[in-house]
């Protein structure tokens, strides 16, 4: 009598990461595999990492040694950008019995039948070709695990970023069609009327500006992927994951102003407000640039909500050249900050950059940065007091409240109604407390900020 493998999986890293989990899922549900929550003894346990910093390797390892808790005799893979780098690596971890690369990853179902659990002290199977092999693209996209849906429409990098091993991970930049792309929006909206609605798609990728790129040549721009997105049925909100500032064209910014659907949110990276610093990183704009991007969605925008990447102790960067990055954020009017602090990657030039900047001096600097995000938040969210805004509340409740995000990405908390759920709610931002915590009035009239 045959019995139905269970297999669970567990997903590290960005949005990317989740779409392609997600549809790496669905593909094993159709092979007749059941998927189950990671702490249900399931028999398979497929990990899907990341690789962009070392933190995201240790948590790796840790995820595999609670894998072997939850089921010592449980078959354990790992794939993704960690498994593409360094495969020899993760086939040493105890408990690992199949590494799977970049060109095999979505190979998942079709090499499950070859793979055996590999007897204690012996090194895990290994499925990894080079980097050049990953030249096909993979359309992904996320469905019931989150409220809001992500939407792979680009995969690779073209950019030789001092610090990045990401083209090392996922090879050259590439995209499907605008067509295809089109087709599984409405997929995602069909699919959503039969289950739970999905009212927001987040489009993501690796660089997603540079869509367009199909067997190395142009075929189509980001510009002409969300003029089509835009008039897809079904889906209330699509939300731009991030985008880099020199391909955020003026175009793109005044299409967005004026969408039916497109939110006024944009996620851009800047990684260092020090020219100097920005050629060491091999970043294609100067600090100039960045600044216009931003004066020019604030100028068509003004309640546009703008994230910011910055990276902190970046080899090269002197206290000089903190401090401009720090007084260039200080004085722009964005949101909030992603800080990430710099750890060495094998393979980059950046590590051949010096001076080395000390792990004390990048803690701290990480830490002054995150200071500044707080403030730069508090700011945005108080500039918002007294508006109308509509919020999509998700299926994240704590202590008899729910959150949501409004359309220029400000987080809202309200008591819980079931009937609320994964539903775009029109509420009037009245005050943020002190304590920067939300306290609802009325979920359906009046909300609080947080």
């Amino acid at each position: 009598m045959n019995t139905v493998k269970k297999v669970a999986f567990y997903t590290l890293g960005c949005k990317l990461n989740f779409s392609e989990t997600s549809t790496l899922a669905r593909l094993m549900e159709q092979h007749g595999y059941e998927r189950v929550e990671f702490n249900q003894q399931p028999d398979i346990f497929i990990i899907n990492t990341c690789s962009v910093t070392d933190n995201a390797d240790k948590k790796c390892r840790k995820i595999v040694r609670e894998a072997q808790k939850i089921n010592p005799d449980g078959y354990v893979a790992v794939l993704g950008c960690y498994a593409q780098l360094k495969p020899k690596e993760i086939s040493k971890i105890p408990g690992v019995d199949a590494v799977l690369g970049a060109s095999e990853k979505f190979r998942l179902h079709e090499l499950m039948s070859t793979f055996e659990k590999v007897p204690t002290g012996q090194p895990a199977q290994v499925f990894n070709s080079p980097i050049e092999n990953a030249i096909e693209y993979h359309a992904s996209y996320s469905l019931n695990d989150r409220t809001r849906t992500f939407l792979k429409v680009q995969d690779g990098c073209d950019y030789p970023c001092a610090y990045c091993t990401i083209p090392l991970a996922r090879g050259k930049s590439r995209s499907d069609t605008v067509a295809n792309v089109v087709r599984v929006a409405h997929e995602i909206a069909e699919r959503g009327r039969s289950a739970a609605a999905v009212k927001e798609i987040v489009l993501t990728g690796v660089n997603i500006g540079d869509f367009g790129l199909i067997d190395g040549h142009r075929q189509a721009t980001f510009l002409d992927l969300i003029k089509a997105l835009d008039n897809v049925a079904g889906i209330d909100r699509f939300r731009i994951s991030s985008i880099e500032p020199n391909l955020l064209t003026d175009e793109i910014i005044q299409f967005v102003a004026q969408s039916k659907r497109f939110v006024p949110h944009f996620h851009v990276p800047l990684q260092s407000g020090s020219n100097k610093v920005l050629g060491l990183m091999r970043r294609r704009y100067k600090r100039e640039l960045y600044v216009d991007r931003v004066q020019k969605i604030k100028e068509l925008m003004p309640h546009a909500c703008i994230g910011v990447d910055v990276i902190v102790g970046h080899p090269g960067e002197t206290d000089v050249a903190f401090k401009e990055t720090y007084q260039f954020l200080n004085e722009l009017p964005v949101s909030y900050l992603h800080v990430f602090t710099y750890s060495e990657r094998p393979n980059t030039s950046a590590i051949d950059i010096m001076p080395i900047v000390p792990a004390h001096v990048r803690a701290e600097r990480s830490k002054m940065l995150h200071i500044l995000s707080d403030k730069k938040r508090r700011a945005f969210y108080e500039s918002q007091v007294g508006r109308d805004a509509t919020v999509l509340f998700e299926e994240d409740v704590e202590n008899g409240l729910m959150q949501g995000f409004t359309e220029n990405y400000v987080r809202v908390v309200a008591k819980y109604d079931p009937l609320l759920i994964n539903e775009t709610v029109a509420v009037h931002l009245t005050a943020i407390s002190v304590d920067g915590l939300m306290e609802v009035i009325e979920p359906e009239s009046v909300l609080e900020v947080h």
